[in-house]
This record gives structure tokens, C-alpha cells and sequence, in this order.
């Protein structure tokens, strides 16, 4: 028996056993209702025997005749179509009396505790505690774990897929096999020949897929539910070869479910997203979640009209009227990735659209780009990924700088879209495509969440995730953020990290293109002024670690906590996700810092150019699979001289970079290096200015003296940054001197990170004036404030903590659940 995991620890368990049955497609039919907080609907799960159980047998064809030719008199004569009707509220013509009763209509079987179970349906079976031992399961029943959390599961049912219109042929031309003796054989090896369909037939297979979800059900399975999983079997189903490989499960989510927050947008209109929750989509759909899961997907979210739906999908879907007042909207995807990519998004928000100047700009990078292609001659190899229709092996992709791409945000936030998001977008997917090549995914829509969202941003495949602070106070950090979940198009979806415990795979890499690629999206920077702002980063991203480092525990500091057991699975294929359900952690950086410096470091050691064709040798050689740290280092020192290896080793890298709490030390050596940097020493010298300016004012008391006359140079925004860093380390300054401070350089006009760093300016000293900055950053800029509550309790002064209780009681209904708990932890 496998070791049971305790619930609502540190460590997030991932239950699903793949080993034994992994899925490949989900087909998603859902109804979003903003009255009651729930999405329900309708999920169908299409598998592959697990690689653990795969079971060979060797019957002709003609064994299998019969029993097909008899199955199909039982199907539909019409013809299927995509996109997927409403499954709950349709009547099948083949034959399915009990799929005729909608999730809406099922009795909702929860315990006082929220858990669901059939399972006293069947007397005398055993519990399904009871068969979950795989190994030495003797006459038990086969168990199918999903992952599943905050969910209420109403029904399971297994599909009759033999029963499609047409699937007659669809088999025919397959190689059948004596496990097909039996109709239930013959089920499971339609689902096989279906999800082995070759990628060129892509729009057949999604046509069937959509087909075998509307066909009707065969019998219930047994399920029970508990705080992480679903569990489902089948009476006298032994083995995962025999399980059913196509189920349709009817469920609900729950209003307080973690994969999705309900809330209101800048404008006051109600909607709901996935927020990446630590515990991933589990409370959206049962799924898989474990990285080695790679799957397809199609959804069908029906709404009230005046709502927009977006979603993790090929297509810009266009919206179909059901009925007075309801809207379906239908996305697909045909690259398999993990089912925790997944996203929606569910609002009334508007498309901002893209003036005549911008689509100039657009086609102006796409005419002037230089031929990078001849950089990229391993578009000639096969892919080594799972069959699927790649872009990198397609000609008119590999050209494509600029992939089509949508904004949308709310009314009020319109404007400023239009000024500066709408116009970044084609400069930075243009330098991400000079500098790693072909864009994995064919298009992308910007959507500005609401200000509940605990992070700058969030990429999913087709959709980005930006926060409204990065909008606000020029383009600076637009434009950084925005290149950094660009780049997580290659670096966390392409390719992605086969433990997920290895988060500096997607996050380090992202964090450091985002610097290459703002770059190049700058356009005419000289090298001297790209090494300026390059060192300058660095500097405060080194900063940023230290304290960190200073102010966490160990065990978080280590980028691969597995150590040697990195990618390790059970048997089953269930496994856990060290520290990840620790709230904490969420708001941590040292996986995006200490990645961003081991390459860094990677990159000087042998020249960036070298170092920038390794990474779109990687790139091709590694998209649409799964990696580990030790993939991408073995092919990067493959590639180097011996004479430029400097004694670098995988070994030594993974010992001093990856599995060592702390600073690195190749890092510590080279920390005191940037303070020579010319934008650095320029913002010294104004620090030095501004330490004057207090002591002449604190001298002089309340009479005005010259020092109002001293002129101060104008900064760039992460010279603010590292300029009012500075200033928080030295003495306390004055009223007066904080008043010319935001005076000269507007700092509440400025972007969130140097208003963050005003805040916590006012909130040290105190500075009454600027304790609506306060509250406003805390209203308006969740995802920086989270830490400004601390400080605003560790001064203990009655009017701060006063602040921090009133900010926070009204901010907490709609607040990120795990921000929340950090806070409440300062507070009480």
C-alpha cells in the first residue's frame, strides 16, 4: 500500500494514477451561473491504458465483427457536429434514457463533510478504501483516482461509444485485436484508434471526440469522493485495460472552490477566473494533474448574454445564441499539455481595439525583422515530441513574428490599454521571435483581471493574465512583465518541467529572456544602454534575493527540494508537490532570482550569443515535452569547448545552484560588481543629494532654505526603484523631504514598483500625508501589498495598524484565498 497522505499539509498531493490509466482528451460542457456562484456541467474523459498496465492480445478482425455490426444497429443515423450542444439539457436518439437527466436534476449525494459517494447503491461491494492497492489487488476492483477538490459530484457514467454515427468506419480500417471480443473491449479500442488518430486529422478526431461525448451512457460506475480525490470503478473490472476509457461525470463546483474566484471586475460587473491556485484546476474539473498527463481539450461554457468567455484555446471562438438570453461559446486545443494549464475567464469585459498606427507598428516588425530563420536549422529535424500539429514544423508559422493577438479589459480601463498595452504587445512578440524563433502557439489574448489577482501575471496557452498595475505609471513595467509571460509561451507550456517542484525551469528562464527580450522590444538601445539597464536589474534582483534569502525558511530556498528524487512517481503514478500548499510560498521569488542568476551566470560563462543558440537549440530539440534540470544542462555543456567549460559540471551546478539553500557563492563573488554600473553610481549620487537636503532641513527646522534649488537628475523607473531602496536603508527623513520627494519625481504617477517602495517610505516614517498612497496601493494593487500589511503592524503605531485592519476588511471578501491567510496571520 502506498503511504497515505494527510490533507491540508505543506506538501500538495497529486492523486491521480496515471501509471495505470492517463488521459488524453477532455470534452468539457459547462453553464457558468454568476446567481448562485457555480459552474456545472458536464466532463467526458477520453484514455490510454497507463504504460504500468498495457495489456497485448491477439485476435483477428473477424472476432470483433460481429460483436460491432450489432453495436452499431444501435446507433443515430445524424450526423455529429462540433461545436458540443448543451449536454444537460439534450435528449439522445441512441438510446440514452438515463443521459437524458441533467447534473441539475441529480440528487447531490454530500456528507456533512462536502465528500460524495454512490457507493451504497451497490450491496456488498467493498469499499472502495478497500481496492486501491493495485499491486495485489487478487479479486478487488480496478480503482480510478482522479484529482479532485472542492467539487460536487453528482454522477459517473460510461459511454457507449460504439453507438456514434459512423464510427463504423472509423474502426473498420483499424488493426483490432481478441481483446475486442467483447463489446466493452470493443468501447475501449474505439476511444485507442481515436486518440491515436495522426495529427493531420485533427478536425476529424476533435469531430468525434465531440460525437463519443453526446453518445449515451452504458451504466453508472461507483465513485466516492474525498478532500483530494475521485475515485471510480467498475463491479468486476480488475484490471486498468478493462476499465471503461471513455466516462462522462456530472458535477458542480462549489462558490468557495480554489481554482476559481468570483468577484467584480474595475467596473463593478460580476465574473470569475482561475486565479493559479496551488491546487491548480482540481476544484474546476476532475482531471489529472500531474505534469506526465498530456492532454487535448474542447469546452462548450454557456453564459447569459452580455458576458464574454475566454479560454485556454485555438480559435478566437465567436459566440452562438442557444436561446433568449444565453450564449455558448466554443475553444479547442490540439497540443497536449498538462490539465493545470488549463484557464477561463468569464466576464463582461470589452475588446480594446487596435488603432490603424498600431497595426502599421505590426506590420512594420514583420517586414524589417532580420532572417533569423537561418539560426534555426533544427526546424529540419523531427519533433521528439507525442504527434500533434506542431507550428514548428509549419513553414508559414516559422515566418510569423507577430501572432494575431486580442486585448480585453474593463470600460473604465480602456484608455490606458489603448495608450501603452495595445502598442507593446507586437514589439515584444516580435523580439521574443528574434530571439527563440517560432511562436509555439498561433495566437493570444490579454485579458486585464481584476484587482483580487495575486500575481502581475499569468500565462496559459492563447491567454495572458496581466494585472492592472502593470498598466498604470508608464510603460516600463508593462512591458517587462509582459515579455516575461511571453516568454513562458516557450519556458512553463512548450516545455515544461516533469516535477513541478522544478518551478525555476519556467520561472527562471521567463525571468531572464524577459530582460533579452525588452531589450530588443526597446528597439535602438545601444549595447552600452542594454548592459546599463541589465546590471542595473541585477542589482535589485540581487537585493531582492538577500532578503529573501535573510527572511525565509531553508527548505524554501532550494530550487530542486527533491533533490536526487526529482521526478520520481510511485507506482501508481501518484506523487506530491513538496512545500506546495504553503501560502507563503506563493509570494516567494527565490525560484525566479536564483534561476535568472544561474543562467545569467550559464550565459556569461560562454558568451551570450552562444548561450542565446543553445537556448533555441533547446527549444527544438525539447518543445511539446516535459523536462528536468538535468536536460537542459547536459545539452548546454555538450556544446561547449572543453577550454570554455571553466570546470563547470552538471554535478557541480545542480550542487551549488539547485540543491543549496542560500546565495550561491560564484553569486556572492560577484554581487559587488554592479554597484560600478553608471546607472547605478548615477542614483548613489542622488541618494547623497537627498541626505543632504534632510540634514540642511533638519539643521534649519521649519525656515526654507536653498536646498529647494538643488537639481535632481531624472531616473529611470528602476533607478526609482533602487533610489527609494536606499533611502528605506538610511535615517529618517523628514516630512519635507518626503513632500519634495514624490513632488519631484511624481512618484504617485509612477508604476507599482516604485510605489510599492514610496509606500513602504511613508509607512517607516510615518509620513501621515501619504497614507491615502497607502490605501489606495492596498485597494488597488493586491498582488505587491501583501507584505506593506506587515510593516504597517510591525511599527506598532495605533493609526498604522488601524489602516491595515480597514484596508483589509475590505478588501478580504474578494481577496486571493491565500493572500488572505498571510494577512489575516499578520493582523490577528
Amino acid at each position: 500500500m502506498e503511504t497515505q497522505l494527510e490533507p491540508m499539509k505543506d506538501d500538495l498531493p497529486l492523486m491521480a494514477n496515471t501509471s495505470y490509466m492517463l488521459v488524453k482528451h477532455y470534452v468539457l460542457d459547462l453553464d457558468v451561473d454568476f446567481r448562485s456562484k457555480v459552474i456545472e456541467g458536464i466532463i467526458v474523459l477520453f484514455f490510454e491504458t497507463g504504460s504500468q498496465y498495457r495489456k497485448t492480445s491477439s485476435t483477428g478482425k473477424e472476432g470483433c465483427r460481429s460483436q460491432f455490426d450489432e453495436a452499431c444497429k444501435r446507433r443515430a443515423s445524424e450526423p455529429c457536429h462540433i461545436p458540443v450542444p448543451n449536454l444537460s439539457a439534450c435528449s439522445s436518439k441512441m438510446e440514452c434514457n438515463d443521459f437524458a437527466v441533467c447534473g441539475k436534476h441529480e440528487e447531490d449525494t454530500s456528507d456533512k463533510n462536502g465528500n460524495h459517494s454512490n457507493e451504497e447503491q451497490a450491496s456488498g461491494m467493498s469499499s472502495s478504501k478497500d481496492c486501491c492497492d493495485i499491486e495485489n489487488h487478487g479479486n478487488k476492483d480496478f480503482l480510478l483516482v482522479l484529482d479532485c477538490c472542492d467539487l460536487s459530484v453528482l454522477k459517473v457514467e460510461e459511454i457507449d461509444v460504439a453507438a456514434v454515427a459512423g464510427i463504423e468506419e472509423f474502426v473498420r480500417s483499424a488493426k483490432l485485436t481478441d481483446s475486442s471480443k467483447e463489446l466493452e473491449n470493443l468501447r475501449n479500442q474505439i476511444v485507442h484508434e481515436l486518440v491515436a488518430l495522426p495529427a493531420d486529422r485533427w478536425k476529424e478526431q476533435l469531430r468525434y471526440f465531440t460525437c463519443c461525448s453526446q453518445a449515451p451512457g452504458c451504466g453508472e460506475l461507483l465513485f466516492t469522493t474525498d478532500t483530494w480525490s475521485l475515485e471510480i470503478r467498475k463491479s468486476g473490472i480488475q484490471t486498468p485495460a478493462d476499465f471503461p476509457h471513455a466516462i462522462r461525470i456530472w458535477y458542480k463546483t462549489k462558490p468557495e472552490g480554489r481554482s476559481v474566484t468570483w468577484t467584480t471586475d474595475q467596473s463593478g460587473r460580476p465574473c470569475v477566473y482561475t486565479v493559479g491556485s496551488p491546487i491548480n484546476n482540481r476544484a474546476l474539473f476532475p482531471c489529472q494533474e500531474p505534469p506526465v498527463a498530456l492532454s487535448t481539450w474542447q469546452a462548450s461554457v454557456r453564459a447569459a448574454a452580455g458576458f464574454l468567455v475566454l479560454m485556454s484555446g485555438e480559435n478566437s471562438a465567436e459566440p452562438v445564441q442557444l436561446r433568449e438570453g444565453i450564449l455558448s461559446w466554443y475553444y479547442y486545443v490540439t497540443m497536449p499539455m498538462p490539465a493545470s494549464t488549463f484557464t477561463i475567464a468569464v466576464g463582461c469585459w470589452q475588446e480594446v481595439k487596435q488603432q490603424s498606427f498600431t497595426a502599421a507598428i505590426q506590420s512594420n516588425i514583420e517586414f524589417s525583422l532580420p532572417s533569423s530563420q537561418a539560426d534555426f536549422r533544427w526546424h529540419e529535424e523531427i519533433c521528439g515530441h507525442v504527434e500533434y500539429p506542431c507550428r514548428f514544423q509549419d513553414s508559414a508559422a516559422r515566418l510569423q513574428a507577430v501572432i494575431p493577438y486580442r486585448v480585453f479589459a474593463p470600460w473604465c480601463l480602456m484608455e490606458r490599454c489603448e495608450e501603452c498595452l495595445i502598442q507593446l504587445i507586437p514589439r515584444c512578440l516580435s523580439a521574443a521571435y528574434t530571439t527563440l524563433g517560432t511562436h509555439p502557439f498561433s495566437r493570444l489574448d490579454v485579458l486585464i483581471v481584476p484587482s483580487n489577482f495575486s500575481s502581475l501575471g499569468m500565462a496559459s496557452p492563447h491567454i495572458i493574465f496581466l494585472s492592472q498595475s502593470v498598466i498604470l505609471g508608464g510603460s516600463h513595467l508593462c512591458g517587462t512583465r509582459l515579455c516575461h509571460e511571453i516568454a513562458h509561451a516557450w519556458f512553463g507550456l512548450a516545455i515544461g518541467a516533469h516535477d513541478w517542484t522544478e518551478e525555476w525551469i519556467s520561472e527562471g528562464f521567463a525571468t531572464f529572456l524577459e530582460d533579452t527580450f525588452w531589450a530588443r522590444a526597446q528597439q535602438q538601445l545601444s549595447h552600452g544602454e542594454v548592459k546599463g539597464q541589465q546590471e542595473l536589474k541585477a542589482l535589485l534582483r540581487w537585493r531582492r534575493l538577500r532578503d529573501e534569502v535573510q527572511n525565509s525558511e531553508e527548505e524554501l530556498q532550494v530550487l530542486r527540494p527533491k533533490k536526487e528524487s526529482t521526478g520520481e512517481l510511485s507506482e501508481s503514478g501518484a506523487s506530491v508537490v513538496k512545500h506546495g500548499l504553503k501560502a507563503e510560498k506563493i509570494f516567494m521569488q527565490v525560484h525566479y532570482l536564483k534561476g535568472y542568476f544561474l543562467l545569467r551566470f550559464l550565459a556569461r560563462a560562454i558568451g551570450e550569443a552562444s548561450y542565446l543558440a543553445s537556448l533555441r537549440k533547446f527549444v527544438h530539440k525539447f518543445h511539446g515535452r516535459l523536462v528536468l534540470s538535468q536536460d537542459f544542462l547536459c545539452m548546454l555543456l555538450e556544446d561547449i569547448p572543453e577550454q570554455q567549460k571553466s570546470g563547470l559540471t552538471v554535478e557541480s551546478i545542480i550542487q551549488n545552484w539547485l540543491d543549496t539553500p542560500g546565495i550561491p557563492k560564484p553569486l556572492q563573488e560577484e554581487g559587488e560588481t554592479w554597484q560600478e554600473c553608471p546607472l547605478v553610481q548615477q542614483v548613489s549620487t542622488e541618494v547623497t543629494k537627498w541626505m543632504q537636503a534632510n540634514q540642511r532641513i533638519r539643521k534649519s527646522g521649519k525656515k526654507k532654505r536653498k536646498q529647494d534649488e538643488v537639481v535632481f537628475q531624472k531616473l529611470l523607473p528602476d533607478q526609482l526603484v533602487l533610489l527609494l531602496e536606499y533611502l528605506l536603508e538610511g535615517k529618517t527623513l523628514c516630512p519635507r523631504v518626503l513632500q519634495c520627494l514624490e513632488k519631484t519625481y511624481q512618484l504617485r504617477e509612477q508604476d507599482a514598483e516604485v510605489r510599492h517602495r514610496w509606500c513602504e517610505l511613508v509607512v517607516k516614517h510615518k509620513y501621515v500625508s501619504g497614507y491615502g498612497d497607502v490605501e489606495k496601493f492596498l485597494r488597488e494593487d493586491q498582488a505587491m501589498g501583501v507584505y506593506l500589511y506587515g510593516e504597517l503592524m510591525l511599527n506598532e503605531d495605533v493609526k498604522q495598524q488601524e489602516l491595515a485592519h480597514k484596508c483589509f476588511a475590505a478588501a478580504r471578501e474578494h481577496m486571493d484565498t491565500s493572500a488572505a491567510k498571510v494577512v489575516a496571520e499578520m493582523l490577528f
